[in-house]
């Protein structure tokens, strides 16, 4: 038997002793199952059920995958590595949308500006991952013109005039006309 060196060795050497396909799954619907019950108030003050449950819940998860008796006609272990990919990108695009809405936080801003930053960012990061996805590739496919530097230009651009425009205004000026323009798209998201 020869043994890959490095990380993707290691990875393989699991793969062929089931560490994959038995204790990955495992450990994750034995630890889902134990939560879960300890929330239960039948078994909240039991911490011996909780783990028998779990177990027994955990280990007739995997099984199927071992046996090949799969009485349902699929294999959960496999339904499982199918569907987790997108379940994490999917809580991972949740987590940088919540990220983004706390960088401009909500403190200050109005009750009217809050949907517009709400809505601003969920349009982003749809963006960003429906373009990792491969749904759309952005306004490439229209202008043949529009190019990916076109794009990084017009963002960098936009971002220094805001902050040129930000840092030489008055002070009275850049608050109304903030509070204008939140309030305009404010009321425009409100009709």
């Amino acid at each position: 038997m020869v043994f890959e060196s490095g990380f993707a060795g290691l990875v393989n050497l699991f793969q062929q002793y089931g560490f994959m396909d038995f204790l990955l799954p495992f450990i994750l619907i034995f630890t889902l199952v134990f939560a879960v019950t300890a929330k239960m108030p039948l078994f909240k003050d039991n911490k011996n059920f909780r783990v028998i449950m779990a177990l027994v819940l955990a280990l007739l998860f995997v099984m199927p995958h071992f046996t090949g008796f799969r009485p349902l006609g699929y294999d959960p272990v496999e339904v499982l590595f199918n569907s987790l990919p997108s379940i994490s990108l999917l809580a991972v695009a949740i987590v940088m949308m919540l990220m983004l809405i706390g960088v401009f936080g909500s403190e200050g801003l109005s009750d009217k500006a809050r949907p517009f930053i709400l809505i601003v960012t969920l349009g982003f990061v749809g963006y960003i991952f429906g373009a990792s996805l491969e749904m759309w590739t952005g306004p490439y496919n229209i202008w043949t013109w529009w190019t990916t530097e076109l794009t990084e230009i017009l963002i960098i651009l936009a971002i220094f005039g805001a902050i040129v425009a930000f840092i030489t205004g008055d002070d009275d000026n850049n608050k109304n006309s903030a509070k204008d323009f939140f309030g305009y798209l404010g009321d425009m998201i409100k009709k």
